[in-house]
């Protein structure tokens, strides 16, 4: 017997880990029946069992999940139906807290014989610690990315098993050979979410006509997550009046981040990408203001980025809310394209930063760790 697994992801980054987890597990359980939610990258490793969503469910801040409740109820229910239906041996749950922390919950109530695994841990160790014992009662086990974090779980009694970061697969399998970064090209990466996009990429353009200003040999391309964000964000492009040196592409911010000399990258799982495959950048956000207000109160830690929390200091400038400004954004990456020596400090620093994330094989550890939980092949 195979057995039966119901997975759960919510963005695009959720989907690239969970279809690496899911091929992963197909290898080690050839003829797992696979049901449940996520994007492109699972349904195309799954099937028809894994409903595609994430394009609606990827929004972020207290005050969109609000304004989006009723078709968030909506999934929910439908969701917790096809589980109930299903009856899988284990639940895993990747990343997207909001929603999965409370869809365990359900699940819990309704199928208490469901074993439940978590696959990139939730990061209420920066926002809010109170949920970790709901947690301890709530899941069997805790796959973690980030080295730091299982001793906080484990310490609270949940078992927990530090995997290293899908990234590091996934990363591997896009670097590029014989590749030259070019001095004149800036890469902007505004978001993948289009309310990032839409408080992000006005910002970073302006950043970009003052630096042409500057330097008029400049390029400058910018890497869309969707047809339709692109689409969107050329439009601004030809708005400014900078669509000739702003070039709008559709996917490649991997390709971009070995290919630029610098960069400017909303906050998010881009930052750990960038670092890992030794991009200098600056990292920049901004949310509404009822989400960031409701933010501060939440979080205790210094740093926003993720490179900065993982290493523990400040590696990466940070521009947030009043400080995303395209004065701040322009100087910073000013000093990247003058000064090839601080380019090459920050490299250095990224890089040892990186090596934290643990080797290749995260895909495969977290398989093994999933598939304990089946019954026997």
């Amino acid at each position: 017997m195979a057995g039966r697994i119901y997975v759960v992801a919510g963005e695009l980054s959720g989907d690239a880990h969970g279809a690496g987890l899911l091929r992963a597990l197909e290898e080690l359980r050839p003829g797992l029946r696979i049901a449940g939610a996520g994007g492109p990258e699972m349904a195309a490793v799954a099937g028809a069992g894994v409903k595609n969503w994430v394009a609606d469910a990827a929004v972020v801040g207290l005050w969109e999940v609000l304004k989006h409740y009723r078709w968030f109820k909506q999934r929910f229910d439908e969701m917790l139906a096809a589980v109930k239906s299903f009856q899988p041996e284990v639940l895993v749950l990747i990343d997207y807290p909001g929603f999965n922390l409370r869809f365990s919950a359900a699940v819990r109530r309704a199928c208490p014989a469901t074993r439940q695994v978590y696959y990139i841990s939730p990061q209420v160790w920066a926002w809010n610690r109170r949920r970790i014992p709901r947690m301890v009662c709530l899941l069997d086990e805790l796959l973690c990315v980030f080295p730091f974090e299982q001793p906080i779980f484990a310490a609270a009694g949940l078992k927990t098993t530090f995997v290293g970061h899908p990234l590091v697969d996934e990363l591997e399998a896009r670097r590029l050979t014989e590749v030259a970064r070019d001095d004149c090209l800036v890469g902007l990466f505004p978001g993948s979410r289009e309310r990032e996009v839409q408080r992000l990429f006005p910002v970073m353009i302006e950043s970009a006509k003052r630096l042409l200003a500057w330097h008029t040999d400049l390029r400058f391309e910018a890497p869309a997550a969707s047809p339709a964000l692109g689409e969107q964000m050329r439009n601004m492009t030809r708005e400014a009046k900078v669509d000739e040196h702003l070039k709008v592409t559709t996917g490649g911010s991997h390709a971009l981040m070995q290919r630029a000399c610098c960069g400017v990258i909303a906050s998010g799982t881009a930052t750990l990408e960038a670092a890992y495959l030794g991009l200098p950048y600056c990292l920049t956000y901004k949310v509404a203001w009822p989400t960031y207000f409701a933010g501060r109160m939440l979080v205790r830690l210094k740093h926003l980025g993720l490179v900065n929390i993982l290493a523990g200091e400040k590696v990466i400038e940070e521009f947030i809310q009043t400080d995303a400004d395209a004065t701040q954004l322009g100087a910073a990456l000013r000093e990247f394209l003058q000064d090839p020596e601080h380019r090459a400090r920050l490299q250095a620093r990224l890089a040892e930063t990186a090596a934290k994330l643990g080797g290749t094989g995260a895909h495969l550890r977290a398989a093994r760790a999933v598939a304990a939980w089946l019954p026997e092949a």
